[in-house]
């Protein structure tokens, strides 16, 4: 079976003793977690998952809800879902807000150790009374109970989101709060009609980040990346299965 390969992703693999620092995303952290193997094939050999699908939707939901926080940013007041859940928190302004909220830039931090460039967007920046920053992040989806807390084990993904942007304000020197935000929007089916619109309903979930797990991830991935060996496939990784069973049959 063929798997999925760009000649252009030759540029970013990994090379060991390399003097030029790595950039290793949020997003590619997470993948090592989830499953060494498709991380050690994708960083180092140049051979990714099949890519999926973009979620326009979602995407449309993020640049909406950026807008209307900013409207407050530039104002200095409260957004009312802030004053509904009485939270002591105001969106804040900074030089650098735009550039983190990139996707080809994000916050970075170069983590000598390793000799990583650790990168992450993040989707929103508050701020409380005691000068801490709050991690927002904006979620969408629709599912038929209402989304106030993060308990499902899929959405380990979100947690594990969150605290990366807390760690990497902390590395650049900024005060965070280990609380942040999700604003969820949980699109709405019950509707009589669809009339042109697709109407949400908004919750706004705090979640206590602990990223103390970070610098372990980083060692590992390192020590992954600079092995000769390929490493084993991650408990439950779909992709890797699929693999499996398909060349058991060719």
């Amino acid at each position: 079976m063929s798997q999925y390969y760009n000649p252009q992703r030759t540029s970013r693999m990994y090379i060991p003793d390399a003097a030029e620092p790595f950039k290793l995303s949020r997003s590619k952290i997470d993948l090592f977690l989830n499953c060494p193997r498709c991380f050690y094939f994708d960083r180092r050999l140049g051979v990714a998952r099949p890519p999926g699908f973009p979620f326009a939707l979602n995407s449309a939901v993020d640049h909406l809800l950026k807008l209307e926080f900013d409207i407050h940013r530039v104002a200095g007041t409260k957004h009312p879902l802030i004053e509904k859940y009485g939270v002591d928190a105001m969106p804040v302004a900074h030089v650098d807000l735009d550039k983190w909220r990139h996707n080809f830039t994000g916050i970075q931090f170069l983590h000598e150790r390793t000799n990583f460039l650790v990168t992450g967007a993040i989707d929103d920046l508050w701020q409380n009374s005691k000068g801490e920053y709050i991690v927002v992040d904006y979620k969408a989806t629709s599912k038929d109970e209402a989304i106030t807390e993060l308990n499902k084990d899929w959405q380990i993904g979100y947690k594990r989101q969150m605290e990366v942007y807390q760690w990497l304000l902390r590395q650049n020197g900024y005060k965070v709060s280990n609380t942040g935000y999700f604003v969820y929007c949980n699109g709405q089916t019950d509707r009589k009609a669809f009339d042109g619109k697709l109407e949400f309903d908004v919750t706004l979930i705090p979640y206590n980040g602990d990223d103390s797990w970070i610098e372990k991830a980083l060692k590992d991935a390192h020590k992954c990346l600079n092995s000769d060996k390929i490493p084993k496939a991650g408990k439950g990784c779909d992709y890797c299965s699929y693999v499996k069973a398909v060349n058991s049959k060719e």
